[in-house]
């Protein structure tokens, strides 16, 4: 095991009242399963400092688990087409620059409705599938010009909010912006944590905020940006992945994306290792978001192999796992345009926005 602990029988039992409840609370009952066990969505549980306390990492066991997975065959052929059209529906297409307009969000929104062309969808015979992407991410300014945009779609608006992405703006303020996010139209909100919380070990701190945030989006998921590249260590990286997972976060993510380092193969073991133990103790599951950095086909299927391998095939949907992107699909575009016609296309007949 990369990631120690002991089984927590004070926490499966005060979690078990907790579980109880969600079941009464959950419309769709369970959400997936672990290793046959049905799991509900994330209702969160009370703070366990012991639990915290307890997370180890075995840096050096990481490294070497994730060196070993990009080194192993890759999936090929029909098997490659079906990978990467999966990818596409788990997508989080993306625009959080400076210079956004309306016009951009609504072509990025056309992207996420029919992210492929139909010449392509007939060469692979796909018509019938419908491929869209998860959800677009925008500023809060342009979630109504999103919403507007997917109308008659299964695509959701997803937000930034809480001072993305230093998130080190007034608390009230940023509980504030989730708040307008939400009655703006936004069906997800992305939130940013105090990473000063982890560096000083203040776990009381960071759960009272992020459970804050959890009561502003009220029904809308929450996901949770621990801004891995900052965290330091591998270990501040699991710490504040669990006490997220306490407070209520329907999703934990890398990153903001605009960090100096983003979503790496080690952080994501870490992170669906906390996963996998939060849902084993509690009956509840928690969706992951790797965002920053991921720009090619093949990264895209290394982070799905590592979900297959960790979490399991509820953790290969949309439910429960989303890319943080905006150079991703162009590659994977030219990927399935290669199966399809042996060619590569050029990368400036793929525009996104």
């Amino acid at each position: 095991m990369t990631v120690e602990s002991n089984r927590r029988f004070s926490v499966a039992e005060n979690s078990a009242n907790a579980s109880s409840e969600a079941i009464h609370s959950t419309v769709g009952g369970t959400i997936a399963s672990l290793a046959g066990k049905p799991l509900l969505s994330n209702r969160g549980i009370p703070l366990n400092l012991e639990w915290v306390k307890q997370v180890r990492v075995n840096t050096s066991a990481v490294e070497r688990r994730a060196q070993s997975h990009v080194l192993r065959r890759s999936v090929k052929k029909e098997w490659q087409v079906a990978w990467l059209l999966r990818a596409i529906t788990c997508m989080d297409l993306t625009t959080l620059s400076g210079d956004d307009t309306d016009e951009r969000v609504r072509r990025l929104c056309a992207k996420g409705r029919y992210p492929l062309r139909h010449e392509l969808l007939k060469r692979l015979e796909i018509e019938e599938l419908n491929i869209q992407v998860g959800a677009i991410c925008v500023y809060h300014r342009f979630v109504e010009t999103a919403r507007r945009a997917l109308e008659g779609s299964s695509v959701r608006v997803a937000a930034v909010s809480t001072g993305f992405p230093a998130g080190l703006s007034p608390l009230a303020e940023r509980v504030a912006e989730i708040r307008r996010s939400v009655e703006a139209g936004a069906q997800e909100i992305d939130v940013v944590i105090t990473r000063a919380h982890v560096f000083g070990g203040r776990w009381q701190e960071l759960y009272d905020e992020i459970a804050g945030f959890k009561q502003a989006c009220g029904p809308v998921h929450m996901k949770v940006i621990l801004g891995t590249g900052d965290l330091m260590t591998l270990r501040n990286v699991g710490r504040a992945s669990v006490v997220a997972m306490m407070a209520g976060a329907d999703f934990i993510k890398t990153s903001t994306g605009k960090e100096a380092t983003n979503a790496t193969l080690p952080v994501g073991f870490v992170m669906t290792r906390a996963i996998r133990e939060y849902a084993q103790e509690t009956g509840m599951a928690v969706g992951f978001k790797p965002a920053g950095g991921i720009r090619t086909a093949k990264q895209s299927t290394e982070w799905l192999a590592l979900m297959k391998e960790e979490l399991g095939l509820p953790w290969m949907k949309a439910e429960l796992f989303r890319f943080g992107a905006s150079g991703l699909l162009n590659d994977i575009e030219r990927q399935l345009e290669f199966h399809a016609t042996g060619r590569y296309s050029a990368d400036y007949r793929h525009p996104i926005a």
